[in-house]
């Protein structure tokens, strides 16, 4: 059934992309800003928000998807992309998903002197057409008006939270590691990752359903849970992954100076000589390979890693309460979105296993 669901997605994005090429006319102002928002939007993905979306309204409405549904579930799609674009135009990354970033496609639109900042000028500006797609692809859902707009104004404020939590990434990213405290990364998460991967896609799909509003609130806590431990899980692999699996230079955390958990947790419990070490690593301006091996094993020896994943797992334990005990989705969406979302903490198990960390995940 999800795979079906996936497919069903799938075609609803090349399908509004097409329509988008005749209602825009996008490829008449330069051919290759639709065809790479195209390519980019049709990248291999999980599609897990547009899932979450459809699970949520179905769960509640106990009605089939529509068409109408499908192609407005794309909605977070898009709004996901739109963060990517300009998340790395930020990061000043290369690969995304395996491919090259959208500002490394657009910086060969036209033969100049600095074709890199051209190439993200130009991102920045397809980012922003992305978002308004994003907005249109919404409005195509055939339901109730009054459901519709609350669900329009949610959809809207995560948007802006989503960049807020930008905002304070990217504070971060310049500031000293000794200012950044366990809370301020558990905001960062809430409002980068949590809120427009899991929560929003949820109390979108169950506000246009007509849920009760005790429901609409345990489904924003059980979304901010999972997205909390995703994005611990995401800058776990991110340091600990191959760059093969992650789709991305494993290196790019580390040259970026994330302030992780992992990163303020090992600030945190170091002392003396061996901060001093871990400080001089993370502050490295050009890093290699044989320093995050060095990392790597700073944050094994210090307990972060360990500490990070006992994270992942209390967040899992509390969101599978929440949705096996206090909401009234029917029983196969619910078993649908237990299967969709606590499968993907597979990737910390396998850190726990492959860095000899007892413990059981989920």
């Amino acid at each position: 059934m999800l795979d079906k669901y996936r497919t069903e997605i799938n075609k609803s994005l090349a399908s509004f992309l097409t329509h988008v090429k005749k209602d825009y006319q996008l490829h008449l102002v330069n051919p290759i800003l639709y065809d790479s928002i195209r390519e980019f939007s049709l990248r291999q993905g999980k599609r897990i928000r547009p899932l979450l979306l459809i699970l949520s309204y179905k769960g509640y409405s106990r009605k089939d998807p529509t068409r109408s549904l499908y192609n407005a579930s794309t909605c977070i799609e898009f709004l996901h992309n739109f963060m990517l674009i300009h998340d790395d135009i930020i990061d000043n990354s290369s690969l995304r998903r395996g491919r090259p970033t959208l500002h490394r496609i657009l910086n060969k639109t036209i033969p100049c002197d600095n074709p890199d900042q051209l190439g993200k000028d130009l991102a920045i500006i397809a980012g922003d057409i992305v978002y308004t797609l994003a907005i249109d692809a919404f409005l195509s859902i055939n339901e109730d008006p009054r459901r519709k707009e609350r669900a329009l104004k949610y959809f809207v404020k995560t948007a802006a939270f989503t960049a807020m939590g930008e905002f304070i990434d990217t504070v971060h990213g310049v500031d000293s590691l000794d200012h950044v405290t366990e809370k301020d990364v558990f905001l960062n998460y809430s409002l980068k990752t949590a809120r427009y991967t899991f929560d929003c896609p949820l109390v979108t799909g169950a506000i246009l359903a007509g849920a009760p509003e005790h429901e609409i609130k345990m489904l924003a806590q059980f979304g901010l849970l999972i997205g909390q431990a995703f994005q611990i899980q995401d800058d776990i692999i991110g340091m600990f992954e191959t760059e093969l699996n992650i789709g991305k230079s494993i290196l790019s955390d580390l040259e970026e100076r994330k302030k992780t958990i992992l990163m303020v947790h090992a600030y945190r419990t170091l002392k003396g000589k061996k901060r001093k070490e871990f400080l001089k690593l993370f502050n490295k301006p050009q890093k290699t390979l044989s320093d995050l091996e060095a990392v790597k094993e700073i944050l094994v020896n210090c307990g972060s890693l360990e500490y990070a994943l006992r994270a992942v797992k209390t967040r899992a334990e509390k969101a599978n309460t929440i949705l096996t005990t206090h909401l009234t989705l029917s029983r196969p969406c619910r078993d649908l979105i237990y299967k969709s979302l606590f499968k993907l903490f597979g990737q910390s198990q396998d850190a726990a296993d492959n860095n000899g960390i007892k413990i059981k995940i989920y």
